[in-house]
C-alpha cells in the first residue's frame, strides 16, 4: 500500500492504532520463530483481516471454543496466540482457556492484547447494567467493541440497544433507569447529544458513572502533527508535546 502511494506521488501516513500495531509485531515475531499462531477473533473483522495479512502462512483464526477443539497444528509444542483488540473479555477468556487446555505450552502475549478502552467499558457495563432496565450503546453497527457492549448488557438482563445517534432513540425503550455508554471511538459530542435526547424524552436526572479514569493518550502521526502546526491548525490536548518532538525529528531527517 505504501509503495503504491509513493509510486503515485502520494504521502502515506500510518494511522494504525498502536495497540493493533503491537499485535502485528507479535505475529511477525512468532512467525519468524516458526510458531503456529492462533488469532482469536472474528475472521470477517477488518482488524483480523489486517493481522492475518502480516503472516498468512503461520496464522489460523479461531472464533470459538469449538473451533479450538478442532484445531490440528503441526507442532503442539510451538503454538502461540494473539487476539483481536476489541473482543468480549469473557468470550476471549473462554477461548484462551480452551487453547491452554489443548496446548499446555502455548505462548501468550507479554501483555493482554485486548484494548484498554474496550476492557474499561465492558467492566463498567458489568457494574451499570444490573442497575438499569435499559442500556443504550452509542456506536457504529460495524464497531466490534460497541456490539460487545450490547451483548454484555443484554447478558446481565438489561434491554440493550445499539444506536448511532440521538435520532435512533425510541421513546418506548426508555423504561425505568437508563444506562448510556459508547464504543471506544465514538465522539464525545455524539454521546452528549444522546444524553440530552434521553432527558428530553422523559423525567430523567443525569448521574455520571466512571469506573476508572483513562489517562492514556496516543498522539497523531508525526508528519500530520507537523503539517497541522505549519498550517496553524490546533492539534488538541495530548498532542502538543508530541508535535514538538515530531518537528525536531523531521527537521533532523530533512536537513
Amino acid at each position: 500500500m505504501c509503495a503504491e502511494a509513493q509510486a503515485r506521488g502520494l504521502k502515506a501516513l500510518d494511522a494504525t492504532c498502536p495497540l493493533v500495531t503491537k499485535v502485528h509485531l507479535e505475529a511477525l515475531r512468532y512467525a519468524k520463530a516458526g510458531y503456529s499462531i492462533v488469532l482469536v477473533g472474528h475472521r470477517q473483522h477488518v482488524e483480523v483481516i489486517g493481522t492475518l495479512g502480516e503472516a498468512p502462512d503461520a496464522i489460523v483464526v479461531c472464533e470459538s471454543v469449538q473451533e479450538v477443539e478442532r484445531l490440528e497444528l503441526p507442532d503442539p509444542d510451538k503454538v502461540a496466540y494473539i487476539t483481536q483488540t476489541t473482543l468480549s473479555l469473557d468470550d476471549c477468556a473462554a477461548i484462551v482457556g480452551a487453547l491452554k487446555r489443548r496446548y499446555p505450552k502455548v505462548k501468550e502475549p507479554a501483555k493482554d492484547d485486548i484494548c484498554y478502552a474496550t476492557q474499561n467499558r465492558q467492566n463498567a457495563v458489568k457494574v451499570m447494567a444490573p442497575k438499569c432496565s435499559t442500556v443504550l450503546v452509542v456506536g457504529a453497527p460495524a464497531s466490534s467493541n460497541a456490539n460487545r457492549l450490547v451483548e454484555v448488557a443484554a447478558a446481565l438482563g438489561a434491554s440493550a440497544y445499539l444506536i448511532e445517534s440521538a435520532g435512533d432513540i425510541r421513546p418506548e425503550w426508555l423504561v425505568g433507569d437508563v444506562g448510556l455508554t459508547a464504543g471506544a471511538s465514538t465522539p464525545e459530542a455524539v454521546v452528549q447529544s444522546c444524553v440530552q435526547r434521553v432527558c428530553e424524552l422523559g423525567q430523567f436526572r443525569v448521574e455520571p458513572f466512571q469506573l476508572v479514569e483513562e489517562r492514556i493518550v496516543f498522539p497523531l502521526p508525526g508528519e500530520l502533527l507537523v503539517a497541522a502546526q505549519q498550517q496553524g491548525v490546533a492539534v488538541g490536548a495530548g498532542n502538543e508535546r508530541a508535535a514538538e518532538r515530531a518537528a525536531v525529528e523531521f527537521r533532523i531527517r530533512h536537513h
